[in-house]
């Protein structure tokens, strides 16, 4: 689309994933094997035709400047155009230099809209998983000559309190808007898609924003619904909110049922990454997989099932790896059962262990609201000693090593940490190790 610009708000920190987008970006947590959460919104704009891309980050960005570079996996590496990451000036919000707030983020990078001088700004978010063009939203947009169209989809109602809820009259005209009310008056959610005529929301922002908080939902999008000047735009494909550790799980596993909504392999709208040089995936003699998507660069001697295997990850020989998700460079044991657990990169899972084990669901005991439905969570380059068994809605964070393993035993709902065993402490983003990436 000519004379479009986007910004994707990929500052977020995600903290519903919680120890797994603890020590990078959620648009950075990795999906579908070999993929990050903010593929689907690059991909979406170059399949769309939109080449002028500012990417807005914040927390922890490393890993998302390094997989984003000069965007040349998504044919943004050009002269005129293409990406550009939009940096805050500090990466620590007590010094005062963070964005805060969704608004706040784009209004700092006003002087960027300007120099672009687009005849529209669509906002999008870097964290969610679908599949959409674009174009259309904005003719849609143009057509009804609107000043702000938002992306909107119906949602179960159990779920409706955590997103933007709006109603529309029948001329698609939004006649309310409420940001993650606690009895929703409707199902239908904003999908954090907005299309702006760009002085309309250069106007709304130097009117509504400044070094205080300000958001879109709360600050920029009620003052243009009172004006009558903003449409709802009901899209009917897929799309996925993945912000929480369950939602994660289920949308991961879903993409290998046998015709999934999600089509990875649709050659008319491909969705991009950056791949690293690896060895094709490796099947010992007694290496199975069977209802999997297996990365490249996997050796499987055991067997895996039900599964998503990333690039890297090695299952060995007797190990047997069902209903979970593996992230990069991996390593399962000889003879380890892991069963419905997310397993973060660089991990290694000794031998003999059972990791999702029996029948109690008691939730976590620190984050009961993020882990009860037997779901484990392994964190990034954590080590799991040889002959431990961990049941279930167990969260291991980052760099655990075998001492801090109190017992053989974990039970359900336990938190182990590098600092002190068996317990939780809250994350300072000053006194992380580096695990960024």
């Amino acid at each position: 689309m000519k004379n479009t610009l986007a910004l994707i708000l990929a500052g977020g920190r995600g903290t519903r994933l919680d120890i797994l987008s603890k020590h990078r970006a959620k648009p950075s947590v990795p999906f579908a094997g070999k993929f990050r959460l903010i593929d689907f919104a690059l991909s979406n704009c170059v399949n769309s035709d939109i080449y002028n891309v500012g990417i807005i980050t914040q927390y922890l960005p490393l890993s998302l400047n390094k997989h984003i570079g000069i965007g040349k996996p998504w044919d943004l590496d050009r002269k005129r155009g293409g990406a550009t990451i939009l940096q805050p000036f500090t990466g620590k919000p007590k010094a005062g230099g963070w964005y805060t707030g969704t608004a706040h983020a784009v209004y700092k990078n006003i002087n960027f809209i300007r120099r672009h001088n687009p005849d529209q700004v669509i906002i999008l978010s870097g964290d969610h998983v679908y599949e959409m063009d674009y174009g259309k939203m904005i003719e849609y947009h143009r057509e009804k000559d609107a000043k702000l169209t938002i992306a909107a989809q119906p949602v179960d109602y159990e779920e409706a309190s955590r997103f933007g809820i709006l109603d529309h009259n029948e001329e698609m005209n939004i006649t309310d808007f409420v940001e993650k009310p606690e009895d929703p008056p409707s199902n239908l959610a904003s999908m954090g898609i907005y299309v702006f005529e760009t002085e309309t929301l250069l106007k709304a922002l130097r009117a509504n924003c400044d070094e205080e908080s300000s958001d879109f939902g709360h600050h920029i999008i009620p003052p243009i619904i009172d004006n009558g000047e903003a449409f709802a735009y009901e899209f009917n494909g897929y799309w996925k909110d993945v912000g929480t550790l369950e939602a994660f799980w289920k949308t991961n596993l879903e993409l290998i049922e046998p015709l999934p909504e999600l089509n990875l392999h649709d050659e008319d709208w491909k969705l991009h990454t950056r791949s690293e040089e690896r060895s094709p995936v490796k099947f010992g003699n007694s290496g199975k997989a069977a209802r999997s998507l297996v990365s490249n660069g996997a050796i499987i001697d055991g067997h895996v099932e039900n599964s998503i295997i990333s690039p890297g990850v090695h299952v060995e020989q007797g190990a047997i790896v069902r209903d979970s998700i593996v992230f990069n460079d991996t390593t399962i044991k000889s003879n380890t059962i892991v069963d419905k657990s997310i397993i973060d990169k660089e991990v290694e899972i000794g031998q003999n262990c059972k990791i999702g084990h029996g029948d109690d669901l008691t939730p976590n005991l620190e984050k009961p609201e993020l882990i009860s439905n037997g779901l484990n969570i392994i964190a990034k380059r954590a080590t799991v000693p040889d002959d431990t068994t961990i049941t279930r809605n167990c969260r291991i964070f980052s760099y655990v090593e075998e001492d801090n393993f109190e017992e053989e035993f974990i039970p359900s709902g336990s938190t182990i940490t590098s600092d002190s065993g068996m317990q939780v402490v809250d994350g300072d983003e000053d006194t992380v190790k580096d695990l960024n990436n």
